[in-house]
């Protein structure tokens, strides 16, 4: 007999008997719940189950603070407690009337002591972290962005501009004083930031915060976006070499370097290198993984090309 048919049985017999399951587990039943589940412990039957129902949708505000059960309890900066708007206490028990009370009015006291920091903080903070998990950027990178950031809180500059672009300005610029492979058009893209906010922003933060912490900004070369391109386009360590050591070559013959865009001189030593290693890419596909034009890499190649004769 299934295990499904034995229940149908039981239910089938309480209901002909008029007992409940609970009186027909053992002599002295003692029910609990352990797990989900509704157990006797001293026969061990189980009896039922405590199945979770689907949640309820919010439509408005109200419904919204009314359903949501992932609201943090603890934080990092200010307040470490928080007092949510509920009508039970922590044991399940509900609150009277003279506790709701107490409780709204502590509550308001409590959000009439946040600093506009702390406040800020709290909409930064998660910002920053979705952004370096869709990126894939590396914790110790994360830890250098969330301090410019401070600073930049701290001084004021968010008054009046997108705390957004900030967040996007503080990772690049971690990401360059590590000299992590990462571009200013992928932050943007990943913080859905339009780039002139996150350029304007980008220049207030060299200008004013790295100094002052004491980190250097170092601007992306062409050789570390050489083996990044390099591997998006599945190419050999062998190439990747090559197109290094055209690179120096060219640029100890005399190729003006200043004023040129990084990607470009990357992108075109990459097609040189792959077309003379019988590893031919397109011009479409590789200036559609360095984000240039196909104008730009033929006109970066040619001017290479000059100098290794």
């Amino acid at each position: 007999m299934s295990y499904r048919d034995r229940l149908r049985s039981v239910k089938e017999i309480s209901e002909v008997s008029g007992t409940s399951c609970s009186e027909q587990c053992c002599d002295n039943p003692c029910i609990e719940s352990r797990d989900g589940d509704n157990v006797c412990l001293n026969c061990g039957m189980i009896q039922s189950r405590n199945l979770v129902g689907n949640e309820r949708r919010a439509y408005t505000v109200e419904e919204v603070n009314k359903r949501r059960r992932t609201e943090p309890r603890w934080r990092e900066f200010g307040p470490r407690t928080m007092l949510p708007n509920t009508k039970i206490d922590s044991k399940g028990r509900l609150i009277n009337a003279k506790g709701k009370t107490l409780f709204s009015r502590l509550s308001k006291i409590q959000n009439s002591l946040i600093s506009s920091i702390e406040r800020n903080f709290w909409e930064a903070k998660p910002k920053l972290k979705m952004l370096t998990s869709k990126m894939n950027i590396p914790e110790y990178i994360k830890e250098t962005a969330w301090k410019i950031y401070s600073v930049v809180a701290k001084k004021k500059l968010t008054m009046g501009r997108s705390i957004d672009g900030f967040i996007a300005a503080s990772l690049y610029a971690a990401i360059r004083v590590h000299e992590f492979p990462r571009l200013l058009e992928e932050v943007c893209d990943a913080s859905m930031t339009p780039r002139r906010t996150v350029h304007r922003s980008l220049g207030m933060v060299v200008k004013e915060v790295l100094p002052e912490i004491g980190l250097k900004y170092r601007p992306i070369t062409a050789e570390q976006l050489v083996f990044r391109f390099g591997n998006d386009l599945g190419l050999p360590m062998e190439v990747q070499k090559k197109a290094i050591n055209m690179l120096a070559e060219a640029s100890k013959n005399g190729l003006l370097r200043t004023g040129k865009d990084p990607k470009g001189l990357a992108a075109s030593v990459i097609y040189m290198a792959a077309k003379a290693g019988n590893c031919r890419k397109t011009q479409a596909e590789v200036s559609e993984v360095a984000k240039v034009t196909e104008v730009t890499l033929r006109s970066r190649s040619k001017q290479i090309k000059s100098k290794l004769v």
